[in-house]
């Protein structure tokens, strides 16, 4: 379908779609708004960045019923908070909770006392609040779990089965993924019931006009290589690394060589978290050392550069990070900095990705076309885990 309308959306949400500038339904979107309405559970497999959030907030505010969202990350719990406040407006009817972690806990008892109809919020702090007798979600009646196997990934695959304990026999249930796993089959057996299944195939592909490269180094010139890429390259870069030490020691290395870099990762406080993506995104700080805790759910435009300084332990993971940009039809580049250590790890991602991969002699790989030096302007572990690697 090619409009909101045709899916019996009226006309006043439409139009604040369209204040949104979202005027077509993607196709995540097309496939399961029907489905949704009718009031059948969804197991549904979509990436980030193919317009999931908005496929089952319109159903929700359609169909106004008690609602809880899960996801995984305080950063996503936001970002989807953000989106139902500007499809909501002013509109009175509706108010909402935001249930995170490193946020005021006063604040949060505040907006549970006044009844919200909507709750969002991950599985540590809604956890916190049922042990306290502070949320009841017996009256809940339309659930999503937004990114389930990044939840399971994360660990918190316990903390669902408690809340699953609060929750309602009776109640329409939507669960997103990025890929279908086993754990995943066996969790939407415990939270859905008869789902309707539904999959985007576009886990293993990135935005067309994303050009990805890779530079042949070694551990020890990693970083020499990446002070020479970005000074290089112009716009907002972010780059990926495997562990919070590293990345706030990567961080403090740029700083001190004149370069506007912050950190972001798990240990962060909320405050300092909002902070940090606030001077990202308002060009003030240039680069952005991240974990994997922003390759999903995070809410920043206009990105011009992904680097790889270190691999992904999972080739989905690469895919994420790398939409980070290219979004909206932009054109994005990707950079993975490869050791002799990571080949192995870069060929599972060449072998997703559907990439050549060069032999360990030949020192550059471009996937697409040539790369301007300065442009105009799931889960399945290749390589055993260690205790602490996952952040």
């Amino acid at each position: 379908m090619s409009n909101f309308t045709q899916f019996g959306v009226s006309e006043a949400l439409v139009g604040t779609l369209k204040r949104m500038l979202i005027t077509e339904p993607t196709p995540i979107q097309s496939k399961t708004l029907p489905i949704t309405l009718t009031g059948a559970d969804i197991l549904a497999s979509a990436q980030t960045g193919s317009g999931k959030t908005i496929a089952y907030l319109i159903p929700l505010i359609m169909k106004g019923c008690p609602a809880l969202i899960l996801t995984p990350t305080r950063e996503l719990a936001t970002q989807v908070h953000d989106a139902l406040n500007a499809i909501l407006g002013r509109e009175a009817s509706f108010k909402t909770a935001l249930l995170i972690g490193g946020a005021p806990m006063g604040r949060q008892l505040a907006r549970l006392r006044s009844k919200p109809q909507i709750i969002i919020g991950t599985p540590g702090r809604i956890n916190d609040h049922l042990e306290r007798k502070t949320l009841s979600l017996k009256e809940t009646r339309f659930l999503v779990i937004d990114e389930a196997d990044r939840m399971l990934d994360m660990g918190f695959g316990v903390q669902l089965n408690r809340i699953a304990e609060y929750l309602p026999k009776t109640k329409q249930t939507l669960m997103f993924s990025a890929t279908l796993p086993p754990n995943i089959e066996k969790l939407s057996k415990r939270y859905l019931s008869n789902p309707q299944r539904i999959t985007i195939d576009v886990s293993v592909q990135s935005a067309p006009k994303i050009k990805q490269e890779i530079i042949r180094t070694t551990t020890g010139e990693k970083q020499n290589q990446l002070v020479k890429a970005l000074t290089e390259r112009e716009g907002s870069i972010i780059v990926f690394v495997k562990t919070r030490r590293r990345a706030e020691s990567l961080s403090k290395q740029l700083k001190i060589l004149s370069h506007s870099a912050n950190a972001i990762h798990g240990d962060l406080r909320q405050s300092r978290r909002d902070q940090v993506l606030q001077l990202f995104r308002n060009g003030k700080s240039r680069i952005l050392v991240a974990t994997d805790v922003a390759a999903r759910g995070l809410d920043i435009p206009l990105v011009m550069h992904v680097i790889n300084f270190d691999l992904p332990e999972c080739p989905e993971d690469y895919v994420h990070r790398i939409g980070r940009t290219g979004r909206a039809g932009a054109e994005g580049f990707a950079l993975s900095l490869v050791s002799p250590e990571d080949n192995h790890n870069w060929r599972a991602i060449a072998r997703l990705m559907g990439l050549e991969t060069p032999p360990p002699s030949q020192p550059l790989l471009r996937s697409n076309t040539s790369q301007p030096r300065r442009p105009a302007g799931r889960r399945r572990p290749f390589f055993k885990k260690g205790p602490g690697k996952r952040y």
